[in-house]
């Protein structure tokens, strides 16, 4: 089965704009309640076409998704033997109870060194084009390789590692369930596995989910009032659309920083300028601080730089408002809707999705 990507919204942005009119009268009509939206606006088909999440997960086909890959790859993910002093993994970075990530500004290399950027969360990678800040990788597969083998993140070597596991018989079992036509420990398929429990991370649904499909009551007023901005006066849904909220693109947004990101690549893609990926916003209150750099600590801070803290240059997108002017309610009503995008809690295990 194909499912949309978050790129597909952009082919109806045009009734986007007459859905938002209409969605700017019907908030107006409901000023006067103060406890919760009785259900999606009209018309309720645009934003469901927008934000509704897909049925199935997809992968690649010389890596299709099984249950066995995943629950292989699940075990390599939290397994430190895949680093060189096997005090590390996966996990010491990507933490569920953070949102797949670490909660500090910058990583931690494996001798405690601060490393470059800011960890991003693993959540809903299966429907991206490329992976890191700067989008130097095209698939999860050599995603995963980098930090194995780099010097100063794991340390380790996929080669190492593939004769380490040879030696442990429930590895041999599990390899040979998970690749039944070689049955191979190899670096290929260390990483075709870590990569599947990678596809397999979906972020669990959400109020806003809910409140997207017609449940009534699911989000507050307020909450409806910054969705409002959201779509409409803020601009927010020009970069971050999709069920994901991300384009899935880089762009300049005006942060202080002398790191180029996507600029910096042998052969950008535009402008050399600090350029970063758009990242989605699901569970992002369990995943900051926030920026490739990790400079904001909260959602009200990433707000206030779009209200007018950004630096303003010939590379800055076009995409950002020059002269936004949000007021203080504005400002609560957008962190409160931010909210409605993130669960009660961040599980440690995958979402139960069907594999395609």
């Amino acid at each position: 089965m194909i499912v949309r990507t978050a790129g597909s919204w952009i082919n109806i942005f045009a009734v986007v704009l007459c859905a938002t009119a209409i969605l700017v009268l019907d908030a107006a009509r409901s000023s006067g309640r103060s406890q919760a939206v009785d259900s999606v606006p009209a018309p309720a088909d645009i934003w469901r076409s927008i934000f509704s999440r897909p049925d199935t997960i997809p992968s690649p086909k010389n890596n299709p998704l099984t249950k066995e890959k995943i629950a292989l790859g699940r075990s390599l993910f939290f397994d430190k033997r895949l680093s060189r002093e096997g005090r590390r993994n996966c996990a010491s970075c990507h933490d569920p109870a953070k949102g797949f990530s670490d909660g500090r500004m910058t990583a931690l290399g494996r001798n405690g060194q601060p490393l470059k950027r800011n960890t991003m969360s693993l959540w809903n990678l299966a429907w991206a084009k490329s992976f890191y800040w700067d989008g130097r990788r095209p698939s999860l597969e050599e995603q995963a390789r980098v930090p194995i083998e780099h010097p100063n993140e794991m340390g380790g070597s996929l080669r190492d590692v593939a004769v380490l596991l040879q030696g442990v018989a429930d590895y041999r079992r599990r390899f040979q369930r998970a690749f039944p036509a070689s049955g191979m420990i190899s670096a290929e398929t260390i990483l075709q596995a870590i990569g599947s429990f990678e596809r397999s991370l979906v972020s669990p649904r959400t109020r806003f989910d809910q409140w997207i499909e017609g449940a009534t009551s699911a989000i507050t007023i307020q909450e409806y009032r910054g969705f409002q901005l959201f779509v409409g006066k803020a601009g927010c849904l020009a970069c971050h659309g999709g069920w994901r909220f991300t384009d899935d693109r880089f762009h300049d947004i005006g942060l202080k920083t002398t790191d180029l990101g996507r600029g910096a690549l042998a052969s950008p893609d535009g402008p050399r300028a600090p350029r970063f990926k758009t990242p989605g916003l699901r569970e992002l209150s369990h995943s900051k601080p926030y920026m490739h750099n990790g400079s904001m600590a909260s959602l009200r801070q990433i707000i206030e730089h779009y209200n007018g803290g950004f630096e303003q240059r010939a590379s800055l997108a076009a995409n950002v408002v020059r002269d936004l002017k949000l007021s203080p309610q504005e400002r609560n009503d957008l962190v409160a809707f931010l909210g409605t995008l993130s669960s009660d809690i961040s599980p440690a295990q995958p979402n139960s999705q069907r594999a395609e």
